[in-house]
C-alpha cells in the first residue's frame, strides 16, 4: 500500500562538536519530535507523537546523516531507520528509510520509501515522507 505523510518537526535536543581536521567539520546528535501537517488514519488509528534521534556528519552545512524514529499511533508503534545526504546550499536533506519493528496492530509491518526535509520556522523543519507498507 502506498502512503505519504508530511510532519513539522521541531529540535528538541541538540550536541554539536567540531572536529578540527577542517574548517566548519561538525558532528551534531539531534533529537526531534514531529506533529502531523498531512497522514492518512489507518488500520493504527490516531496519530499520537514522533520522535527521532539522529546523527550528522557535515562539513560546511553538507554532509551525511542517519537515524532512528519510533511514530507511535492509537493502536501500535512503528520503528524506522533512515539515512541521506543534506546538501549546505539549498538545505534540503534527501534520503531513504525502513521499518525495522512494529508493535499492536502494527506488529508485522514492512515498509521502506523515500524522504525530503527541507526548513521551516526556526528550530522547525518539514518531512515529507512517502513509500510502500506491507501489513
Amino acid at each position: 500500500m502506498k502512503r505519504k505523510a508530511t510532519y513539522k518537526l521541531r529540535v528538541t535536543r541538540r550536541e554539536s562538536l567540531h572536529v578540527h581536521d577542517e574548517y566548519d567539520h561538525q558532528l551534531m546528535l539531534v533529537e526531534m519530535e514531529g506533529t502531523p501537517l498531512h497522514y492518512e488514519v489507518g488500520v493504527a488509528g490516531e496519530f499520537v507523537s514522533r520522535r527521532s534521534v539522529n546523527f550528522h556528519d557535515r562539513t560546511g552545512g553538507s554532509g551525511h546523516m542517519q537515524g532512528y524514529a519510533v511514530t507511535n499511533f492509537q493502536y501500535g508503534s512503528v520503528y524506522s531507520r533512515f539515512e541521506g545526504h543534506r546538501d549546505g546550499e539549498s538545505k534540503v536533506t534527501k534520503g531513504t528509510w525502513e521499518t525495522y519493528k512494529g508493535t499492536g496492530k502494527l506488529d508485522d509491518i514492512k515498509g521502506k520509501g523515500k524522504f525530503n526535509v527541507t526548513s521551516g520556522d526556526a528550530g522547525e523543519f518539514i518531512l515529507e515522507m512517502e513509500g510502500d507498507y506491507e501489513l
